[in-house]
């Protein structure tokens, strides 16, 4: 296992660069999003607001606070990626270049990411208090009626650890722990 600093936007190299279990720190920007912007993306087809080639992004619908037109953080954890599974492919044909969150993908996007050099980057639950620490400020939101499953542009620094649970070379930390876990069940004769 290596450990990583990624500045966004990802290039090619930088996710090739990368195997499950490796650790990764990133600088640059993340974008936010959840269940109801990737519906209004994919399913009803509405414009991405932004550039998406080279993002991370996180599977999130953060606590804010408004100020004027602007949103404060309070708290800015991860959400379970699992559920979101079915919008891996289109994120990637985006030019989303990593998924982050918790809980990983199912075995399908493991080969989507393959096919589009992603990968799939894992946090730990329950870290919203340190996540939201190495989130510098939120500088862009989009669709705010979906609040909080807006579409949100955070910039961070020293964002980690990410653990890489899925390379874009098909290993996946999740699948093989499980596999494990059975022949282990199964040693012990259950």
């Amino acid at each position: 296992m290596a450990e990583y600093r990624l500045t966004t936007p990802l290039d090619e190299a930088q996710v090739m660069a990368l195997r499950a279990g490796d650790v990764v720190w990133v600088d640059g920007h993340i974008f936010g999003l959840r269940d109801a912007t990737l519906i209004r993306m994919f399913d009803q087809g509405v414009p991405v607001p932004t550039d998406l080639t080279g993002a991370i992004c996180l599977h999130t619908a953060p606590g804010v606070r408004q100020v004027g037109d602007r949103f404060v953080k309070v708290s800015i954890g991860t959400t379970t990626s699992t559920r979101m599974n079915r919008f891996t492919g289109p994120l990637l044909q985006l030019g989303v270049r990593a998924i982050a969150g918790k809980g990983g993908l199912l075995e399908d996007a493991t080969r989507l990411l393959q096919q589009y050099r992603g990968v799939y980057l894992g946090l730990v639950g329950g870290t919203a208090a340190a996540e939201t620490t190495q989130i510098e400020e939120i500088e862009a939101v989009w669709w705010t009626d979906l609040m909080p499953e807006c579409l949100w542009k955070f910039r961070v620094k020293d964002f980690g650890p990410l653990i890489v649970g899925i390379d874009a070379y098909g290993n996946n930390l999740y699948l093989q722990t499980k596999a494990e876990a059975l022949r282990r069940v199964q040693a012990l004769g259950y």
